[in-house]
């Protein structure tokens, strides 16, 4: 073999080890490219971000309902006689989260300890909804409420009281916690999945703004 051909040789060599050198250090390039971008598709405040804008459209959340029976009863007098009513009355109310007014401000990243806390607009109330094949009444008096509109007067009587009644127990302490908690924990799973899923670990509170 001439030296010639030595020589080419070793060229051609050298450039096959200079190319393959250059394909490392793109492949490699990429690979800490891509990784840096898949970092950043899944860094905590992104998947915040859309763990948001999925709860937003769900508009409303509903994570807690009971059901309430009010026992009201009224009375009517009237020429020298009296009629009364009681009205037996089951409802259900609904407590709900107004979805559409959690905002990005409500939402605080604690990124030194990888925990995020979420204010809540405060919870409301629906309902009641009447049961109104449950309902039972009993009435003493029938003769004014035979010769009287007092019987017509007693039952909006009863109606007004009645649902009034449902809020005050629907209101109560423990039927408010309960609710309250229910709400708390849906909202903390809903943004704590997903950010396990995209392998962060984090701590999420739910809490009401007072």
């Amino acid at each position: 073999m001439t030296e010639a051909k030595i020589s080419s040789g070793r060229m051609i060599a050298r450039l096959l080890l200079l190319a393959t050198a250059m394909l490392f250090v793109l492949g490699t390039w990429w690979t800490v490219s891509a990784w840096r971008d898949w970092r950043e598709g899944t860094a905590p405040q992104t998947v915040v971000a859309a763990s948001l804008q999925g709860l937003q459209e769900q508009n409303v959340l509903v994570p807690f309902t009971a059901r309430y029976v009010a026992v009201v009863t009224s009375t009517q007098n009237r020429l020298g006689l009296e009629a009364k009513k009681t009205l037996i009355m089951p409802g259900t109310v609904r407590y709900e989260v107004d979805l559409a007014k959690l905002k990005p401000a409500d939402l605080d990243w604690d990124a030194a300890n990888n925990a995020l806390t979420v204010t809540l607009p405060p919870l409301r109330l629906a309902g009641p909804e009447i049961d109104i094949d449950a309902i039972s009444e009993y009435r003493d008096g029938l003769i004014l409420l035979t010769l009287t509109d007092a019987e017509q007067a007693l039952d909006a009587a009863n109606r007004k009281a009645g649902q009034a009644e449902l809020i005050k127990q629907a209101r109560g302490d423990t039927p408010m916690r309960l609710a309250e908690n229910a709400a708390r924990t849906a909202i903390e799973q809903s943004f704590a999945m997903p950010l396990k899923a995209a392998g962060i670990d984090a701590k999420v509170t739910a809490r009401f703004g007072r």
